[in-house]
């Protein structure tokens, strides 16, 4: 893939706030329940692209809130991969490096590619 194809890709899905829960066709509440599950450290961004459990959920809305925004995602990777000659795992996985790990807030939690959890 050329340099200027991983710009577009990036830009593309920046463009769509992939980061934001509004882009995620997300209740206000959901979004509320997931940033307070990264909060508590419950839930956190993954190196794949998507949100995952670092603890078990807390209930069903909380795991019907981070099943809206992983499904969305996975619509918005799998068009800008398509849009940029890749697979939706890699754009997946470059969002999370280039718009979502660096926006993590200091005390959140992510699972990095080896499969871990740090926190930030």
């Amino acid at each position: 893939m050329t340099l200027n194809k991983l710009f577009v890709l990036g830009a593309a899905v920046a463009a769509l706030g992939v980061a934001a829960g509004a882009a995620f066709g997300q209740t206000t509440e959901q979004k509320a329940l997931i940033d307070d599950a990264k909060a508590r450290g419950v839930v956190g961004e993954q190196a794949d692209g998507y949100l995952g459990f670092r603890t078990p959920s807390t209930g069903a809305p909380l795991t019907q809130a981070v099943t809206v925004t992983n499904d969305a995602r996975r619509d918005a990777y799998g068009e800008r991969a398509r849009a940029a000659g890749t697979t939706t795992e890699v754009a997946a996985a470059r969002m999370f490096e280039s718009q979502l790990l660096p926006r993590i807030p200091a005390g959140q939690w992510y699972r990095n590619a080896q499969g871990q959890w740090v926190q930030r």
